[in-house]
């Protein structure tokens, strides 16, 4: 799921004394595995991970492991695991989140068995420095967003990123990660940027992973930056993990007049977004999620009427394996040029 293998990697390989395998990125072959052998109308995440879980077999994996929840996702080990039988694969499968939620013991219990000289000690330590890892890297990525579209070299920040994210790989102590993270930081700020003051501006909102995997969204954020486009994304790791339980609820209460319960997974975070972005002026919001996404589904109405009352435009894009590219790219297109006749006007 986009950089992410980097700090999972990392968590992995210092805690047990398994061969880690690294996961391959995701490519046309992977989605023509998922497809194959998963149920049609299964959300697109099941599809791509399950091809991803069987390329990492392929690739010489005997131990696979699982983590989700919030929504459907977190029922797809159980049937991954029983389709990856059924193909003959004779493996290990470990699912971390049973019925939405996370048992530290239970956790335990696994790791102990992956590698009986499993380590609490060196869990925590290892675990806290990813942590942090992950935090850095997010915040880093939200500066980017909001600048890779005015770079006046080319590629400056994506390579930058790259060699961040190296670095940042072979680290061994949280003051060595800090000291990275504040090099790349000032590097980051050096890139010379060409950035008027009444830029576009654009929100992404929508389903995790369609969000988080560049692939499954056809690269969506570089084809916006391509535009001069400002980008903001809430969606991150961090979020997700640390950051959620509270903030949902500052959403529910900011949006409350559009919505009263949770709708599960990260529906009622983006009305709270999609009122928030309109509040702070931008131009205009992308709703991004996997075809057969549920919650989304319910949310769209609700986004459309709070962009209707703050008359900011907003599209639609559900993403899947037969979705076509140049379909996107024309949309996308004919959306800026919309945002843009109604800035001029």
């Amino acid at each position: 799921m986009g950089d992410y293998a980097v700090p999972a990697y990392f968590l992995l390989s210092h805690i047990v004394k398994n061969n880690v395998i690294k996961p391959k990125p995701i490519t046309a072959k992977t989605i023509e595995i998922g497809n194959k052998y998963s149920p049609e109308f299964v959300c697109t995440p099941f599809k791509y991970t399950l091809g991803t879980l069987i390329e990492g077999i392929e690739n010489g994996a005997t131990i696979l492991i699982q983590a989700g929840g919030g929504c459907r996702y977190g029922y797809y080990a159980e049937l991954q695991e029983q389709i990856i039988k059924d193909l003959g694969y004779h493996v290990q499968f470990y699912n971390l989140v049973v019925a939405g939620t996370t048992n530290l013991k239970r956790i335990y219990k696994i790791m102990k068995e992956i590698d009986p000289k499993f380590s609490i000690l060196k869990a925590i330590y290892y675990g806290t420095l990813t942590k942090q890892m992950i935090k850095y890297m997010d915040q880093m990525d939200h500066y980017i967003r909001a600048n890779i579209g005015f770079e006046t070299e080319k590629g400056s920040f994506e390579t930058l990123k790259q060699q961040m994210l190296k670095e940042f790989s072979q680290v061994k102590t949280h003051i060595k990660l800090k000291k990275l993270y504040h090099k790349y930081q000032k590097k980051m700020r050096a890139i010379k940027i060409e950035k008027p003051k009444d830029t576009m501006k654009i929100g992404i909102i929508g389903e995790l992973y369609t969000i988080m995997e560049p692939y499954s969204n056809y690269e969506l954020e570089k084809n916006l930056a391509s535009m001069n486009l400002e980008i903001k994304r809430y969606t991150d790791v961090y979020y997700l993990l640390f950051q959620k339980h509270k903030k949902v609820k500052k959403y529910l209460k900011n949006s409350a007049q559009y919505i009263t319960y949770q709708m599960g997974a990260d529906a009622a975070d983006n009305i709270g977004r999609a009122k928030e972005l309109c509040e702070e002026g931008y131009d205009g919001i992308i709703h991004i999620k996997s075809s057969f996404c549920t919650p989304e589904i319910g949310a769209m109405p609700v986004l459309s009427k709070i962009c209707a009352d703050y008359q900011v435009p907003i599209i639609f894009f559900s993403f899947d394996s037969a979705t076509s590219e140049v379909g996107i790219k024309t949309r996308l297109e004919a959306f800026y040029d919309m945002l843009e006749m109604r800035k001029k006007k």
